[in-house]
């Protein structure tokens, strides 16, 4: 159900063209996308300190759970009335529901981490991950065909609302699977006050060299989901062309790419190492801007967003297990919250991205992405992953 209701909630394609539709300027996706990518990440930073103290999290990822579900709900009924709102309510109302979902998943995910850190053997990390991909695949692809049904269906804002709703629905279902977890292992790291929080960092960042490296990787590949919201900014500008791209169809082809990138590293699990992955994506988050450089058309839009996927699973897959690798049995809850700070860039880019499009345009945001993404390469060299 988590995987279901995620394509109704997918924040590069659904959420940004919400936003376009309903008025939204280059400079107010690239807010809204800013709060949705780094920002939502950066909050972990706040979080961890204090969540660190309790030797069990379950409550906290409950919490950030329940946070996500109604902001959905609101988020739905708002667009299911939005005639009695005017349009300027309209998106000062959107960026607020988006900001308390955004947070909410931050506040879960630094639970979660811990958790998950706990539940699952070193040996059995990679299998899991990619595993976790190719379970929710048919799952993925039949919510997905039913979102570019949805999406079609009716114009704005019926048509988001419907999507809301659905995504509130399923995420509440998959909710009562968190609240049946069993959470054994107590955490043992104790955080004093927020200084104490800090002089932790400064200690682990002494003591594990790897730890700044990763840092350097999350704050340039971290840019790589900012591009397709951007994308469908792009698509809208240029239908005067004929090209008539639909919103559906990206979503679609988003998870496939994602779906076949898991199912090949599931079967694969054993024999791939998380640094060549590292590698691999990298040089494929570089070839998606450069093909809509050369060759901008309807079809080449269609290949960066099945691109986005399998740049998605890849970065979805590795993330997680390079983070695990990274940090240790006790003290991952501070190294999410490390990993929260490490999403600055992340966090501004977006920002930076909206306003070179609103005043130079569209190329020389594609070079600055294409840099940055080729700097992490950099970083993926000296991280040097073991497994």
């Amino acid at each position: 159900f988590l995987a279901f209701a995620s394509n109704f909630i997918d924040v590069d394609t659904v959420i940004p063209a919400m936003l376009a539709d309903a008025g939204g300027s280059a400079v107010q996706i690239g807010i809204l996308t800013a709060i949705m990518l780094g920002g939502s990440s950066f909050t972990q930073l706040i979080f961890a300190p204090i969540i660190s103290n309790f030797p069990y999290k379950k409550k906290f990822l409950i919490s950030g759970i329940t946070t996500r579900i109604f902001s959905l709900l609101f988020l739905g009924l708002m667009l299911r009335y939005s005639s009695l709102i005017e349009a300027n309510q309209q998106v000062l109302l959107i960026f607020l529901l988006i900001t308390l979902f955004s947070v909410g998943g931050a506040f879960a995910n630094v639970s979660y981490t811990d958790i998950l850190g706990k539940s699952i053997l070193d040996s059995a990390r990679k299998p899991f991950f990619s595993a976790k991909q190719v379970i929710s695949a048919s799952v993925l692809l039949g919510s997905a065909f039913l979102a570019r049904h949805i999406l079609g269906s009716a114009d704005y804002p019926v048509n988001y609302s419907r999507m809301f709703l659905i995504g509130f629905l399923a995420l509440s279902i998959a909710s009562l699977g968190f609240w049946g977890i069993r959470e054994r292992i107590p955490s043992e790291l104790k955080v004093r006050s927020p200084r104490h929080f800090f002089v932790l960092i400064r200690r682990e960042m002494k003591q594990n060299p790897r730890l700044s490296w990763f840092l350097g990787f999350i704050n340039t590949m971290g840019i790589a989901p900012a591009l397709l919201p951007f994308m469908i900014l792009y698509s809208r500008e240029d239908m005067a062309a004929g090209w008539g791209i639909n919103t559906g169809t990206l979503l679609l082809l988003k998870v496939l790419g994602s779906v076949l990138t898991g199912a090949l590293l599931f079967l694969y699990a054993r024999k791939f190492k998380y640094r060549k992955l590292l590698f691999v994506n990298a040089l494929l988050a570089v070839a998606a801007p450069m093909l809509i450089l050369l060759f901008p058309s309807r079809s080449v839009i269609h290949l960066v967003f099945l691109l986005g996927g399998i740049i998605y699973a890849f970065y979805s897959v590795s993330m997680n297990g390079v983070l695990l690798e990274v940090s240790g049995r006790s003290n991952r809850t501070l190294y999410t919250g490390i990993a929260g700070a490490g999403n600055i860039l992340p966090a501004l880019f977006p920002l930076l991205g909206g306003y070179i499009i609103k005043h130079w345009g569209f190329l020389p945001f594609l070079l600055l992405f294409s840099g940055l993404i080729l700097l992490s390469l950099y970083f993926i060299r000296k991280l040097d992953c073991e497994k």
